[in-house]
């Protein structure tokens, strides 16, 4: 590991020997790799480790991890799309896409996404790598990536740990990466996975308006936005209604006139449903009739699977998290998960109104967490005492000033180039299909530039590309957004 910098920074507790665990703030390890895509080799070479972050003042403040796929096997880079990648929580590592999706290696998982032993990687034959190089960054706090404290001060999280925070940052190490590597005329690309869905529609404003880098496309892969997420009311508690549908179908809990349909046929009823009617019958709170209450209760239970009764007695207003642990209480007493609603889970009691633990997270921590560890140490050659955080400590995180949604769409109204591509599984609790279909209809009100909005839904849960099928397809469909967003020629003006 080559220093590029003689300052280390101590980002971990002392241990009871008094030893300080550092890495380098600013230091490579590249390696040279090759693998298949689609039936063609594609040669690449990997760059892992970290740089600095730097305050107004020119001090280093944090150094972040990343790691860089080039292809050296496809022309020109400097013509080459190049992707930023992130993952969410806030709080989260860039290790689930990045060793489950658009990556040149993917766990070994079976075709459905569950654990298998020995953990560990294998190519990936439907990786991006073919047409995209790829930046895996990891915000402070996660893998790792870490702050720099001077001795005897705190951290001044508000540095670090908010949305708006997050994006200035962020946006400016990118300006550094995309120096560093030459690539300032390659077209450039966004994706954030759920809080990273809110990430990058903030860097799209960012990095146009402040670091004058325009793109050529932002990515939201099972969006979390918190404009909708846990504001309560009507509209929040409305639109969950057709991912219950999605859920129960998978579960066989539907009627038989539903269950008998495919999913595709029954989602859009739900989602009209949703809209038209129980948006309306919620807001009226206590002084909906009746009959009308009696009317839409029996209606969310026709399309979640649930009983009416209990509908009710939520007075129409049903949690995800109680969903989840209704949906097979009479039939099985397992709940289902809520990233992923096609895993179940195995609580200590039947009753009681939330699962005892997220049944998709653990499987996944069960073949993630040692995957990575072994990845980056043992095919990347990046060696280190320190912990990777797959979930870093980045609490309190401030959600103040939320302005992304309007961010994004100043960005693209002022750059012809910029279009949107939204992928998302159906059986998604957490940031629901139907939710991410909200968010790209309110980002434009305007609706001129709706042509620029993709969205794509999957037979999967919030990682729809652990399933194998998705895998395929997802990927398929990040290839033909890179090349529909190209500027093929034309220039930038409306």
């Amino acid at each position: 590991m080559k220093n590029l910098l003689t300052l280390l920074f101590v980002f971990s507790l002392l241990s009871s020997y008094g030893q300080d665990k550092r890495i380098p703030l600013d230091t490579t390890v590249v390696t040279n790799n090759q693998v298949t895509i689609n039936g063609k080799k594609v040669s690449y070479q990997a760059t892992t480790g970290m740089q600095p972050v730097w305050d107004d003042n020119g001090n280093i403040t944090a150094s972040l991890y990343y790691t860089y796929y080039r292809r050296t096997n496809g022309g020109d880079s400097k013509k080459r799309p190049i992707i930023m990648s992130f993952n969410g929580g806030p709080g989260s590592a860039s290790v689930w896409m990045h060793i489950a999706y658009t990556g040149p290696k993917v766990l070994l998982i079976d075709d459905e996404g569950f654990p298998i032993q020995p953990y560990g990687v294998k190519d990936n034959p439907n990786s991006i790598l073919d047409v995209a190089d790829i930046v895996y960054i990891n915000p402070v706090n996660t893998g790792y990536s870490r702050p720099v404290v001077e001795k005897g001060k705190k951290l001044d999280k508000s540095k670090f740990f908010g949305i708006n925070a997050d994006i200035k940052y962020l946006a400016s190490w990118i300006n550094t990466f995309i120096t560093r590597n030459n690539r300032w005329q390659s077209p450039k690309y966004i994706i954030g996975e759920s809080y990273g869905g809110t990430r990058v529609m903030g860097l799209a404003a960012e990095l146009q308006n402040r670091q004058w880098m325009y793109l050529n496309g932002v990515i939201m892969v099972s969006p979390a936005d918190y404009q909708v997420l846990r504001t309560g009311g009507s509209l929040e508690s409305a639109i969950n209604l057709p991912y219950f549908a999605a859920a129960a179908w998978y579960h066989k809990m539907l009627p038989q006139e539903l269950q008998s349909k495919d999913l595709l046929e029954i989602l859009p009823m739900a989602e009209k449903y949703a809209v038209e009617k129980l948006i309306p019958a919620i807001a009226k709170g206590g002084f909906i009739s009746k009959d009308e209450k009696e009317e839409v209760a029996a209606r969310m239970s026709y399309f979640s699977g649930i009983k009416k009764k209990v509908i009710l007695q939520h007075n129409l207003d049903v949690p995800k998290s109680y969903f989840w642990k209704e949906l097979l209480r009479d039939r099985s007493g397992m709940t289902v998960g809520r990233l992923d609603s096609r895993y179940t889970g195995l609580d200590k009691r039947v009753a009681g109104d939330r699962p005892d633990y997220n049944s998709e997270l653990t499987s996944w921590l069960h073949s993630f967490t040692p995957a990575i560890n072994y990845y980056i140490r043992e095919h990347l050659n990046f060696k280190t005492d320190v912990k990777y955080n797959v979930f870093g400590p980045v609490n309190p995180w401030d959600r103040r000033n939320n302005n992304v949604r309007d961010g994004l769409r100043q960005a693209m109204a002022q750059n012809p180039y910029l279009k949107v591509l939204i992928q998302s599984g159906y059986y998604d609790g957490a940031t629901t299909y139907f939710n991410a279909k909200y968010t790209m209809w309110q980002i434009d009100p305007s609706g001129r530039m709706k042509d620029r909005f993709y969205f794509k839904g999957y037979r999967s849960g919030h990682m729809m590309y652990l399933r194998n099928e998705d895998l395929k397809k997802s990927n398929d469909d990040l290839r033909a957004f890179i090349k529909d967003s190209s500027s093929k020629g034309k220039a930038a003006k409306y």
